[in-house]
């Protein structure tokens, strides 16, 4: 298979995604990025709980 068709062939297969809406697209990065946020303040909290309790133990 050349590089021709190989290109050829790709755009015949992305014409068959199914794109999602802009609505979609920005409901779905906000989850993400809320979801981000969330896992890094809790192990952001965690990380800070075993600090102190670590410095407590060993002091």
């Amino acid at each position: 298979m050349g590089l021709t068709d190989y290109l050829k062939e790709t755009r015949i297969e992305m014409k068959h995604v199914s794109w999602p809406t802009r609505s979609q697209s920005i409901n779905y990065t906000i989850i993400v990025i809320l979801v981000s946020l969330f896992v890094a303040a809790y192990l952001g909290l965690f990380d800070s709980l075993f600090s102190y309790l670590l410095q407590k133990v060993l002091i």
